[in-house]
């Protein structure tokens, strides 16, 4: 698989939503499309492209912006794609992977946790690094260590 029948495959599904693709050394390339198109990528990527595997979901803060970076496996090709998209920084939310790839299930809750960034219809978005209760998202740029005695964090006792 070249990186021009990721196009050709994306390009009649995706139209202006598909916002490039761009090398990145070791992989097919890097996929970059608008949040707003978010499930319609996923599903290409899978069932026409045949990345079955979603191995990795992160995000990264701008500061202005944030981006949310998928890492997908084809058995098929035995390759590696990147997708990318940025969501706002005062808006940062995009549709969740999970009902195309389960696999997204923890990263996704992951990446909210630690970046803020919301996923849409995810079906357990809750902590999972971090206490329930905890308002923070430490690696965003903005954030400032607190003093333990600062925190209201609510205790889960199991």
């Amino acid at each position: 698989m070249q990186p021009e029948d990721v196009r050709r495959a994306l390009e009649p599904k995706l139209g202006h939503q598909l916002l490039g693709l761009e090398p990145f050394a070791g992989t097919l390339g890097r996929v970059r499309f608008e949040r707003s198109a978010a499930l319609a990528t996923f599903r290409a990527m899978r069932d026409d492209l045949g990345f079955a595997h979603l191995s990795m979901v992160g995000g990264i803060d701008w500061v202005g912006h944030r981006e949310v970076v998928y890492v997908l496996w084809s058995d098929a090709a035995k390759q590696y794609v990147l997708l990318s998209t940025d969501v706002p920084a005062d808006d940062p939310h995009v549709e969740s992977a999970s009902p195309v790839w389960p696999s997204a299930d923890w990263h996704e809750r992951e990446t909210w946790e630690m970046v803020g960034i919301t996923f849409d219809h995810h079906p357990d978005l809750r902590h999972l690094l971090t206490p329930d209760g905890y308002a923070f998202h430490p690696l965003l740029r903005s954030f400032q260590l607190h003093e333990p005695e600062d925190l209201e964090v609510k205790v889960r006792h199991v």
